[in-house]
């Protein structure tokens, strides 16, 4: 974190849930909101990995939650625990998801089902729970996890690119319905970063394609995503709703391009 962040963002009595906070974007959002002085929930399906998390965090108070984001019961119990320790609950960073990487004739009803029910449901009920606390309130930041793959077309994307491009499309309808509460919804669209997810998703041709396309010839890190994704949970940002940030590398602004 950097001395100029730290002295204009102030999270101090601010509660935030990071879902996926075990690993990737998710747990860097948790290193900087902790820094900053937010009280943290990391959930995540692998509780091991986020108790474990919630134990290094020593710049501010954090808990640890299982959950299973495609189960809206779950889901529930995780909010109502939020609660029930901190008594509120302010932030939502729904970095939680899975990926593949597979030919639209190639996929499988059941990889569908799992991307669709996981990536973009997941994001329906996570956000709907947390919403309805923040209505409460009267305040709260949702930052949602999409993809470059939700808005442009990308081979082997059929699945993910549908369920991030759906996740694009709720954003804007919970800003429009959450803004009289006090309530901001935005989605990061994160291009090629170096998460365990992108490893497993991005093959050797994947990557020296992606890195053409990339006018900063580079894969981004989960820091450089997460410094997008405090700024807008920021009380600062309130005036920001609906929006969709690239976090890319330029991937999105991209045509033609000449590198020498």
């Amino acid at each position: 974190m950097s001395a100029g962040m730290s002295a204009n963002y102030n999270f101090e009595g601010r509660v935030a849930l990071v879902t996926g906070g075990a690993s990737g974007i998710g747990f860097a959002v948790v290193q900087q909101l902790s820094e900053l002085g937010a009280k943290i929930a990391v959930a995540d399906l692998n509780f091991d990995a986020a108790n474990s998390v919630a134990t290094e965090v020593s710049c501010s108070e954090a808990m640890a939650i299982k959950v299973d984001v495609q189960d809206p019961d779950d889901v529930s119990k995780m909010t109502n625990t939020v609660i029930a320790k901190y008594g509120k609950l302010d932030i939502l960073v729904h970095s939680a998801g899975v990926g593949i990487e597979k030919p639209f004739l190639e996929t499988t009803p059941e990889e569908w089902r799992r991307l669709i029910d996981i990536d973009l449901s997941g994001t329906f009920y996570c956000a709907q729970a947390a919403a309805l606390r923040m209505v409460e309130n009267g305040y709260g930041r949702i930052v949602s996890l999409s993809s470059t793959a939700g808005i442009r077309g990308g081979t082997g994307r059929a699945a993910y690119g549908a369920a991030k491009g759906g996740v694009i499309a709720l954003t804007k309808v919970m800003a429009v319905e959450l803004a009289p509460h006090g309530i901001t919804a935005n989605a990061l669209a994160p291009g090629a970063i170096e998460t365990e997810l992108v490893a497993r998703m991005h093959s050797d041709e994947t990557r020296k394609i992606y890195k053409a396309a990339i006018p900063f010839d580079r894969y981004g890190t989960p820091e450089e995503t997460a410094f997008a994704a405090v700024f807008l949970a920021s009380e600062q940002a309130g005036y920001i709703t609906g929006h969709v940030l690239g976090v890319d590398g330029g991937f999105l602004a991209a045509g033609l391009m000449s590198k020498k």
